[in-house]
C-alpha cells in the first residue's frame, strides 16, 4: 500500500464512519474497484483499518469531552448540575456497548472473510441505504429525549451496532435508525451513536492496533499516517453531521439512503462487469 493510498483510505474513513454510510464497506469496495493491489484477507489490513478507526474515536471525545467530562463527574464524584440524569445516560451507553463487544470477539475470524468479498459489502450497502430510507418512514410521532432512553432501547440500539461488523452495513446508520425509532429527534439519535461508537472503537484498537509493531514492511508508519489523517476528517464530518440533523429533522437519512442505494449498486455493477 502506497502513502497515498493510505492516505484516501483515511479521508474515506473519517467521512464514512460517522455519516451513515458504512467505513467498513467503502474501505473493502474502494481498493477493489480502483483496482489497487491491496490484501484485504492479510493479517495486517484489519489492524491498519482499526488505526484508522482509533483516529476517529479520539476525535469523537475531543467533539464530545464535555459529554465525557460530565459523565465522569456523575459517576465517580456523584456531583454536578445533571448528575443524576448524566450517570443514567452513561449506564445507557455502557450497556449500547456490551453487544458488539461480544459479538465482535466472538466472531472475529469469521468475520474477517468479509473484508475480501467486495461485491458481498457492494449488496449490503444497497441494503444500508433501505433501511436508513425505512427508518425514516415507520418513525411514530412519539418523541423523547435522550435522557429519558429505557434499557431496553439501549441494548436494541447496541444489537443493532452488531451489524457494523459486516462490511456494507453502517454502525451510525444502524444506531442511529435504533435511536430515530425509540422515539429520539435525528441530533438525539446521532448524539447518541456516537458516544456508544467511542469504546467500541477504542476497544478494538487496544486489542489490535498492538499488532502492527510486530509487521515488517513500514505499515506501522503507513498505519500512524492513515490514523492522523482519518481523525481529522472525522472531526470536521461530526461537526457536520450534528449540524445538519439539527437543522433537518424530516427526512434527515433520505440523502445518505439515496447515496448507499446509488453507490452500492454503482460498484456491483463494476464489479460485475470488470
Amino acid at each position: 500500500m502506497t502513502s497515498l493510498q493510505a492516505i484516501i483510505l483515511a479521508v474515506v474513513q473519517g467521512v464514512t464512519e460517522l455519516f451513515p454510510i458504512s467505513s467498513l464497506g467503502h474501505a473493502v469496495i474502494l481498493p477493489a474497484v480502483l483496482g489497487w493491489t491491496v490484501d484485504e484477507k492479510s493479517d495486517g489490513f484489519l489492524p491498519f483499518l482499526v488505526v484508522m478507526h482509533l483516529g476517529t474515536a479520539l476525535a469523537l471525545l475531543l467533539y464530545f469531552w464535555r459529554d465525557w467530562y460530565d459523565f465522569g463527574m456523575a459517576v465517580v464524584f456523584r456531583s454536578g448540575p445533571r448528575a443524576v440524569q448524566e450517570g443514567r445516560l452513561f449506564w445507557r451507553v455502557v450497556a449500547a456497548t456490551i453487544p458488539a463487544l461480544i459479538v465482535g470477539l466472538a466472531l472475529e475470524h469469521l468475520l474477517k472473510k468479509g473484508f475480501g468479498a467486495p461485491a458481498l459489502a457492494a449488496g449490503l450497502l444497497i441494503v444500508n441505504g433501505v433501511m436508513l430510507f425505512a427508518a425514516e418512514r415507520v418513525k411514530g410521532r412519539s418523541s423523547r429525549t435522550i435522557d429519558e432512553l429505557s434499557w431496553f432501547d439501549a441494548v436494541v440500539i447496541g444489537t443493532l451496532q452488531c451489524l457494523a461488523l459486516i462490511p456494507g452495513f453502517s454502525r451510525s446508520g444502524a444506531t442511529m435508525a435504533g435511536g430515530y425509532l425509540a422515539g429520539l429527534k435525528h441530533e438525539d439519535a446521532a448524539r447518541f451513536s456516537f458516544l456508544t461508537a467511542t469504546p467500541v472503537i477504542l476497544g478494538a484498537g487496544v486489542v489490535e492496533a498492538p499488532k502492527l509493531l510486530h509487521m515488517a514492511g513500514g505499515l506501522p508508519k503507513l498505519a500512524l499516517l492513515a490514523g492522523g489523517v482519518s481523525g481529522v476528517v472525522a472531526f470536521i464530518s461530526v461537526a457536520l453531521l450534528m449540524r445538519w440533523f439539527k437543522g433537518h429533522e424530516v427526512k434527515g437519512f433520505d440523502p445518505f439512503a439515496i447515496y448507499c442505494v446509488l453507490a452500492g449498486a454503482g460498484a456491483l455493477a463494476w464489479l460485475t462487469l470488470h
